[in-house]
């Protein structure tokens, strides 16, 4: 099962299509293993197969108790042509209830479905988040400035929206330098010896008990997606961490009347992949590092 998550990761961005057959071989060893429903779940999102990655994620959000991926859920309402629920959805947790960068990528899903809508200023309003800083460059900052700048865009607003697509590549500039001034950190690394299940080829393996699938389907009821706890179940936070843009580079514009922003499907996808960075092994202990991921 390890294996098939570990290889699921690897392949999400270049073969989402293989690493999908994989994490459903997991899920049909392990399905009531919260990471597991939660690979399949980002596998069939980066597939566009919004129905089975809606339900898979509302299979992971009631097994660990964890509103994570909340985000994506409300994002693939979008995609299944429900941004009304979309927003239902989005306002059924307390914001400040979960961490920062889930707030920010909620705010870009949700501004999206505004979009949907046809409502750009509506979209402006979601992203008046003080997470929009243009002082200060967290790794959340390039997607929420791209998206302030698109929504800056559609209401005509094009010399405020250069402005933020220019500070849109200072904070990508300022975060990759200060990942290079961190590169010789040293890191202490445990080796763990683990037992797995020999490694099967995709499509070999025979459904169990806990295929995919036999929890919820993707019309559930409207009351699947009552909120749930936001505890802890093993995860490490995501790094803060910031970068200080100089005051120099900035420029002397600022945000017209707030924070603004709005993501198309293709800003979404950017930030789930912001979010996970690279592909890379799955820590059973630590879900988060399989979204190798969004958004978004």
């Amino acid at each position: 099962m390890a294996r098939h998550l570990i290889t699921a990761a690897l392949l999400v961005d270049s073969d989402p299509e293989e690493a999908n057959q994989h994490a459903l071989s997991a899920a049909r060893r392990a399905g009531r293993v919260a990471v597991v429903r939660e690979t399949a779940a980002i596998t069939a999102y980066r597939l566009g197969d919004f129905a089975t990655a809606l339900r898979e994620l509302r299979t992971y959000r009631r097994i660990s108790g964890r509103n994570d991926q909340l985000p994506m859920m409300v994002d693939c309402e979008r995609g299944l042509g429900r941004p009304e629920r979309a927003l239902e959805l989005g306002r059924s947790v307390d914001r400040a209830a979960l961490e920062t960068p889930v707030q920010v990528e909620l705010a870009i899903a949700m501004s999206g479905a505004r979009l949907d809508l046809g409502n750009p200023t509506a979209a402006l309003g979601e992203l008046e988040i003080p997470q929009l800083d243009p002082s200060t460059a967290y790794s959340w900052s390039p997607a929420l400035y791209s998206a302030y700048a698109a929504t800056l865009e559609e209401l005509g607003r094009q010399d405020e929206a250069d402005e933020w697509w220019a500070r849109v590549d200072r904070a990508a500039e300022a975060l990759a330098e200060a990942a290079e001034d961190d590169a010789w950190e040293t890191v202490d690394v445990v080796e763990e010896a683990i037992e797995v299940d020999e490694f099967d080829e995709p499509g070999d393996d025979e459904p169990g008990d806990d295929e995919p699938g036999d929890d919820e389907s993707g019309d559930d009821e409207s009351g699947d997606d009552e909120p749930v706890g936001d505890e802890p179940v093993g995860d490490e936070p995501v790094s803060d961490e910031s970068v200080e843009l100089d005051d120099a580079e900035l420029g002397d514009a600022e945000p017209g009347n707030g924070y603004v922003s709005a993501l198309g499907d293709d800003d979404l996808d950017d930030d789930s992949d912001d979010a996970g960075d690279q592909p890379g092994e799955i820590d059973e202990d630590n879900p988060r590092d399989i979204d190798g991921s969004a958004a978004g």
